[in-house]
């Protein structure tokens, strides 16, 4: 029996199309024998045009039940790692709020006194360093492409000032993006872990710092990913060096970024199927008693305490940008189930439609048979 050829036009969004797009050319012509080019086919003038039988649509809903599979098994594996990196990011914020009121009663103790601290110290910006925190992987949305955006147009803003620039580049994308510009200026390329650590952290702050220290540059801001919500995330901009003598975390404008709450993820099932939940929680830290007497002089305790928040300041931006990509693979692999099982519906509906022409075409050939022999 002869197999007939479908035509299928596919829009840029899977939906099924209507009668009139749809054309079996056996239901014209029973006797006719299956074209030489069976194989998918696209036609310049349409969206997006292709011509395959039944072998190739079983084998394409096969092929979408496979990738619908891949698809969600990374959405939960992304989903697992952004409750431990939210995790990380909760647990390390009492540190760094008491830590914060530690340096407030410091330096409100040495108001009156002239201490020389290099971490804060402000002198004329001729020269910006800007730390670019990017992913070490893709199949995760815009997210590496926001954050370097914010980064060439950051450059941009630089640029207009007259002011020199260079560029840490943390992150395997980020690498790559700028090796491909030689015209950008990189002082040094670095690569991110799965879990940021605190030792990790602290390469990039001791490079800084002797940055900073030496003028090499005037100021240091630190480009990441702010971890919002699940379907949000914010590139940002806060100036790393010099240190705020409060000791929070402020943007290029003196804005404090810190976050009052967090949202944690977690795993449930709902109708048989894995599903992801989330909180909002707000952490909370033992009150700081504001009066405090030093054993040693405040100036030591502050060049002992201004590196260790750089340090701290550093790890959360990489474990907020952590926690910023895993959220956007989490939702591009959720969308990307969601259009696979959209597409199998559609190519299964098609199938059937096109085996039950098949079947009409033959028994077209049957009755045109027997009436041939009356």
């Amino acid at each position: 029996m002869s197999c007939s050829n479908m035509t299928m036009l596919v829009s840029s969004k899977p939906s099924l199309p209507d009668a009139s797009n749809l054309s079996f050319r056996s239901a014209l012509n029973p006797f006719q024998l299956p074209s030489q080019n069976s194989s998918c086919s696209s036609t310049p003038s349409r969206p997006f045009s292709i011509q395959c039988g039944l072998r190739e649509l079983r084998t394409r809903i096969d092929s979408v039940k496979n990738t619908q599979k891949i698809t969600e098994a990374m959405k939960l594996v992304a989903a697992a790692k952004v409750r431990r990196a939210q995790e990380a990011v909760v647990n390390g914020r009492p540190f760094s709020q008491t830590l914060v009121e530690v340096l407030y009663s410091i330096n409100e103790q040495l108001q009156t006194e002239d201490i020389d601290a290099p971490l804060t110290k402000l002198r004329p910006v001729k020269k910006v360093a800007l730390v670019v925190c990017t992913g070490d992987r893709g199949l995760c949305g815009g997210f590496n492409n926001a954050i370097l955006k914010k980064a060439e147009a950051r450059i941009a803003e630089l640029k207009n000032l007259g002011v020199d620039y260079t560029i840490i580049s943390v992150g395997k994308k980020g690498n790559t993006y700028f090796t491909r510009r030689p015209y950008i200026p990189v002082d040094r390329f670095l690569e991110g872990g799965t879990l940021p650590t605190a030792k990790d952290a602290q390469t990039i702050a001791d490079d800084v710092f002797s940055l900073f220290v030496s003028e090499e540059v005037d100021k240091v801001e630190l480009l990441y990913t702010k971890f919002v919500s699940l379907v949000k995330s914010d590139p940002i901009i806060h100036t790393l060096l010099p240190l705020s003598p409060k000791g929070e975390i402020c943007d290029i404008n003196g804005n404090c970024v810190d976050a009052a709450e967090d949202e944690l993820f977690r795993l449930t099932t709902k109708e048989g199927k894995l599903t992801v939940e989330r909180d909002a929680i707000r952490s909370k830290t033992i009150d700081f008693s504001p009066i405090l007497q030093f054993e040693q002089d405040p100036v030591q305790i502050l060049d002992a305490l201004l590196p260790l928040y750089l340090n701290s300041q550093i790890l959360r931006a990489l474990q907020e940008s952590l926690a910023s990509e895993l959220a956007a693979r989490m939702s591009a692999m959720s969308s990307a189930c969601d259009n696979a099982v959209e597409l199998k519906k559609n190519l299964s509906r098609v199938y059937n439609r096109e085996r039950q022409a098949k079947i009409t075409g033959e028994i077209l050939e049957i009755v045109a048979g027997a009436d041939a022999l009356v």
